[in-house]
């Protein structure tokens, strides 16, 4: 049995152990509203991206989509997953993230994605998402130009799923012949870097070669706005 002594302690300890306890939940309750509003407007623009992107064509949804970055200092790897997992958990299609960067760097190394040891084929880096190595498409020797036979693997393999988001190295004569194995590109701009002429000027090289441009995305914006805004070219 308790004495006198510790019941008062421990009522009085009750308060403050409340107080600290309301405050601490307090306090994590607003940084999870802070996280979940900075996530929400992100979110949000992929949402209209693939919405945009993907389903509000007349002619049916597009299914290959190359994403090629204006500058070559861009990165791009994040967005094309994060469009990608929007892809899988807006609906039920199984969707290709492949691997056409020309950089030395492979785009699972770029997204820290674990690789299975000897791997050449796509494998599932969650459920519906299926990464491509470049390996799956171009071959073992990166430094070999890509061939004709190169480009219809490539073709094929964004075949192999509902919905295939092709990462394409920054925009070049390899770009021009990798955007055939698509429906179109999207041209990725640098806030404060793509000069609007230059921007112009490539959109327009690439109509010349028959390949429609199905947007643009602005990237790297430093004001609180969304990352990534989707417009019509």
């Amino acid at each position: 049995m308790s004495t006198l002594g510790e019941l008062l302690r421990e009522t009085a300890q009750k308060p403050a152990s409340t107080q600290r306890r309301r405050s601490l939940l307090r306090i994590e309750r607003a940084a999870q509203s802070e996280r979940v509003a900075t996530f929400s407007i992100r979110d949000e623009q992929i949402r209209s991206l693939v919405q945009q992107l993907f389903f509000r064509r007349e002619a049916g949804p597009v299914r290959r989509v190359g994403f090629t970055p204006v500058e070559a200092s861009s990165e791009t790897a994040r967005l094309c997953l994060d469009v990608a997992r929007t892809l899988v958990y807006e609906t039920a299609y199984e969707v290709g993230l492949i691997d056409a960067g020309g950089g030395e760097s492979a785009l699972a190394t770029q997204l820290q994605i674990p690789v299975p040891a000897g791997v050449q084929a796509p494998w599932a880096i969650s459920q519906r998402l299926w990464l491509a190595p470049r390996e799956s498409w171009y071959g073992q020797d990166s430094q070999q130009a890509v061939t004709d036979q190169n480009l219809e693997r490539l073709r094929e393999l964004t075949t192999e799923f509902d919905f295939s988001i092709v990462v394409c190295p920054s925009v070049s004569w390899l770009t021009a012949r990798i955007g055939h194995a698509c429906d179109g590109l999207v041209l990725v701009f640098t806030a404060n870097r793509t000069r609007r002429l230059v921007a112009a000027q490539v959109a327009d090289q690439l109509r010349k070669t028959s390949i429609p441009v199905l947007g643009t995305v602005l990237a790297e914006r430093r004001f609180p706005v969304p990352d990534g805004l989707y417009r019509s070219l």
